[in-house]
């Protein structure tokens, strides 16, 4: 039975194989001084047709890892007369940058091969590679029809297209590599569910069985990874059986299906075998007495200190706005340094501005680039000394992989600081770094069981060919996200696919034909294949809303994502001024103005980073750790060096950290980890009664328990909760009247948590904007027809009214509903982990204690209860109410 194994140092070779063409090992052993950490396992298994997937850092020769035995096998093809043309192995990647360097970067290659075979006399012909994505001209893709390139480097949208595009797909019969970059990436969103449907396709239609071969950043688990690369297959006799008896082979969450063994992979892990200079540095030693503009003088000294030291620096921050704020700042303070040798790069820039970038960093004319994620990947930019992380990038993943930006030649040291400005910051940064000089890494979740993409790809699949149902149905769960498919919920997929829930009256036609008395199916009409081929993907559009009061003035826009988190009466700021969220038509918000209120909803929600659960679990643990060095009565200096030894920190960041602690474990009697939960009740300066919950599970299982709690209460005492959500905690605004929080909490365990949020989530905004992606991806509202563009709006108009109309004439269960819950509450929240909460609060290995503060609440909740005030307090002032709130804590302390 194939098996997913990880490869031992026993396994790897410091030579090509030993059956490599001469001039193939001619050309390589003449240009590199040998084989790199990945190389020496990767050769020998993708030359032996095994499926691999190579874990390793930024600049371990890892595009060569996968193409080398595949270089080999094309020019032995091709020595031997058996190259045609048409394509033998596809390469795919998330972003269309990487593709374009990767075609670059393969020309080399291509190129000195053929030179050196023909100078050792050989005659090989060319093997061609060429990119096909949304950028590839008219032009060069009827080329690629006439004269297929052997390799082809595409995206999966593209891919997707290819695969039902008549003509072409033809030139993927004899595919002998399916290569996936970045796939880590991927896996954790609905664009790879789709990748995984198309390779499984791309499977049925071949007369091969293409190797899979993946690459990867560090990441976890990886072995799942490895299961989502390879797929599955069919154990035909349980499978057989099935079919006769009608007997349903089931498997739990946990086990493998029964009736499907997964195709084997081998997992070259060499992802530590980088060594990583890492470092969390705070600017100054005290975080809350110095004034806030003095930690903001002395970061950008700090910064600017470091971008002197090194040749080229790259600088992320977490969102959009900081990013052109770190701009904007270094050239006002340092005008004559960073004249025109900085630049900001983002997604809300433009392809051409974001090119530039890279190519200025790449040929070494720009020294420092500013960024909030778009950098992560690894797009060709050259050589880079030095990465800045100006606060937690939220997971150790990320953090490796922004990192491992630098130090990108093979055996060079990856360089990083991050630099923290806030405590909180300051713990989460040590820890972070800590995991990553471990590799002990948080773990990815990987989307399966979306009903939406299905309905895409069946809808692909029909224009294809007629289909017999068992068949359809076994092919789809090949793949790794459908393992574990219910045959009713793809029954159902099929029902609304072929018009069967009766939804023409809202234009919502039938895309397919099913005969169930003969089990088959196929495409209905001529322009399904238009339909499906102009609105393919999985990445929905996105525009800002427009916000008017009730009586028609213009007030500003708002970003979509922002929108998740209002519901009826919540207070948000724009333009510096405070407003009541009453409803939304449209792309249109309508508020009222309220003066003096004070915000429910940061306007930075929706930008930031979530901190990752795993992550969240080693704070909570790190800050239990430094609470017993002080129990224990070690002494100041000596817990302060001892942070210092077992962390990667300044001294300053350790002094923040231990003061942090001290004043909770002296105010509050003890410090609450993961396992131990602080709810503290407090009435704010503005008459608000605010339950704080000191919880350290990262913000989308806050979110999901906050919401599941605000909507029992409200049920309960019928006033609006007011939610105040971040990474470290939650607070639930409730009005000033008693909350028995233990009756809650019996609440929330006695409850369908799964249900309970259903009911939390189902007339929101977040609700509303979630089914019009849904509906988008599963053609239920196009985007684009017969040569039209929906806008943003019209879409989310049509969503209004689908909503609205299925769930009059249908129920919950209508599979596009039903979608929309699950991405709810399974890649927006945390429903997982959530669920893990509340059983240990249940079975009592989570503890909880409400503590009602009559003062000031404790240190550890400061920060997020002044989250909500961030957007109409001026930074100066937040400064000053932080300090305020830490003086009551220590006149608290020192009576």
């Amino acid at each position: 039975m194939p098996e997913i194994k990880f490869e031992t140092e026993e396994s790897a070779s410091d030579t090509l194989p030993e059956d490599f063409e001469p001039y193939v090992k001619e050309w390589f052993n003449g240009k590199f001084p040998g084989l790199s950490a990945p190389q020496r396992h990767s050769f020998d298994l993708i030359h032996e047709d095994k499926n691999s997937l190579i874990c390793a850092p930024t600049g371990s020769g890892k595009t060569l890892s996968a193409f080398m035995s595949v270089l080999n096998h094309l020019f032995e093809m091709g020595k031997n007369g058996e190259l045609d043309d048409e394509i033998y192995a596809v390469y795919i990647s998330p972003l269309r940058a990487l593709n374009n360097d990767i075609q670059r970067n393969l020309q080399e290659p291509l190129a000195g091969i053929k030179q050196t075979a023909e100078e050792l006399g050989y005659d090989v012909p060319e093997v061609r590679s060429a990119v096909r994505t949304g950028d590839t001209s008219d032009k060069e893709r009827r080329e690629m029809v006439d004269n297929p390139p052997h390799i082809l480097i595409t995206t999966p949208e593209s891919l997707g297209i290819l695969l039902n595009s008549p003509k072409f797909r033809e030139n993927f019969r004899n595919v002998k590599y399916s290569i996936v970059d970045e796939i880590h990436s991927l896996c954790e969103n609905k664009r790879g569910v789709h990748l995984s449907l198309s390779m499984e396709r791309l499977e049925e239609m071949a007369n091969t069985s293409p190797t899979r071969i993946g690459l990867s950043a560090t990441q976890a688990p990886i072995d799942e990874i490895a299961k989502y690369l390879v797929g599955y297959e069919h154990n035909q006799e349980l499978y057989e059986k099935e079919a006769q008896d009608g007997s349903k082979v089931t498997a739990s969450e946990e086990a493998e299906p029964e009736d499907f063994e997964s195709r084997g992979c081998h997992i070259v892990d060499v992802a530590a075998s980088k060594e990583i200079d890492l470092e969390t540095v705070s600017p100054v030693k005290d975080l809350i007495n110095t004034p806030g503009g003095e930690i903001r003088e002395a970061m950008y000294d700090q910064i600017h200190n470091m971008v002197e030291n090194h040749k080229s620096t790259i600088i992320f921050t977490n969102t959009r706005s900081a990013t052109e704020r770190i701009v904007n700042n270094l050239q006002e303070r340092f005008p004559d340094y960073y004249e025109d040798n900085i630049g900001a790069h983002h997604s809300s820039m433009s392809h051409e501005v974001r090119l530039d970038v890279e190519e200025r960093l790449k040929k070494g004319e720009l020294e420092v680039a500013v960024t909030s994620t778009s950098l992560e990947l690894g797009i060709d930019i050259g050589s880079v000394d030095l990465v800045l992380q100006l606060g937690s990038p939220k997971g150790v993943a990320r953090g490796l992989q922004r990192i491992g930006r630098s130090g990108h030649q093979i055996g060079e040291t990856a360089k990083g600081k991050m630099i923290v400005t806030d405590r909180d910051d300051a713990v989460e940064c040590s820890v972070l770094a800590k995991c990553a000089k471990d590799d002990d890494l948080d773990k990815i979740q990987i989307p399966t069981r979306c009903l939406d993409v299905l309905a895409q790809q069946i809808v692909g699949m029909a224009c294809n060919k007629r289909w017999d149902i068992e068949h359809a149905l076994n092919t789809v769960r090949k793949s790794y996200c459908y393992r574990r498919l219910d045959r009713e919920d793809f029954e159902n997929v099929l029902t609304y696919l072929a018009g069967e829930y009766e939804l023409e009256d809202q234009n919502v036609y039938r895309k397919i034909w099913w005969d169930h008395e003969a089990g088959l199916m196929g495409r209905s009409g001529k322009m399904t294949r238009v339909i499906y081929m102009t609105n393919i993907g999985t990445i929905p559009d996105e525009s800002g809303y427009d916000v008017k009061t009730r009586s028609g003035d213009f007030i500003g826009q708002l970003e979509e994502e922002f929108l998740d988190r209002l519901t009826k009466g919540d207070i948000f700021t724009l333009g510096g001024k405070t407003y009541e969220f009453r409803y939304a038509k449209g792309m249109k918000v309508f508020v009222d103005a309220k003066p003096q209120k004070q915000p429910t909803v940061p306007s930075w929600y929706s930008e930031r980073l979530p901190l990752s659960y795993d992550l969240g679990i080693d704070i909570g643990r790190f800050r239990k750790d430094v609470a017993e060095q002080i129990r224990l009565g070690a002494g100041d200096d000596a817990i302060i060096q001892w942070i210092m030894h077992n962390y990667y920190l300044d001294e300053n960041t350790a002094h923040a950290i231990f003061q942090y602690v001290k004043q909770q474990q002296n105010y509050m009697g003890k410090v609450s980890d993961h396992k131990d939960i602080v709810i503290e009740k407090y009435v704010d300066d503005d008459g608000r009664q605010n339950y704080i919950f000191q919880t350290i599970y990262g913000r989308r299982t806050h979110d999901a328990l906050a919401r599941i709690m605000a909507h029992m209460l409200q049920k309960r005492i019928g006033s609006n909760i007011g939610m105040v959500i971040d990474d470290n905690g939650f607070i639930l605004v409730t009005p000033r009247r008693p909350i028995d929080i233990d009756r809650l909490i019996e609440q929330v365990c006695e409850c369908d948590l799964e249900e309970e949020l259903k009911a939390a989530v189902k007339k929101t905004e977040l609700m509303k904007r979630r089914f019009r992606h849904v509906g988008g991806r599963s053609l239920m509202i196009l985007r684009n027809y017969q040569g039209n563009s929906k806008t943003v709006g019209q879409q989310q108009m049509k969503g209004h009214f689908l909503l609205s109309v299925i769930r009059n004439q249908h129920d919950e269960d209508f599979p596009m509903i039903k979608e929309t819950y699950r991405e709810i509450m399974e890649d927006a929240m945390d429903i997982k982990h959530t669920k893990e909460v509340v059983e240990g609060l249940e079975s009592e290995e989570i503890s909880y204690e409400v503590k009602d503060q009559r003062g000031a609440p404790s240190p550890f909740s400061h920060n997020l209860l002044l989250q909500g005030s961030t957007d109409t307090v001026k930074m100066e002032d937040r400064k000053e109410r932080l300090k305020q709130l830490h003086e009551k804590v220590m006149e608290s302390i020192e009576d």
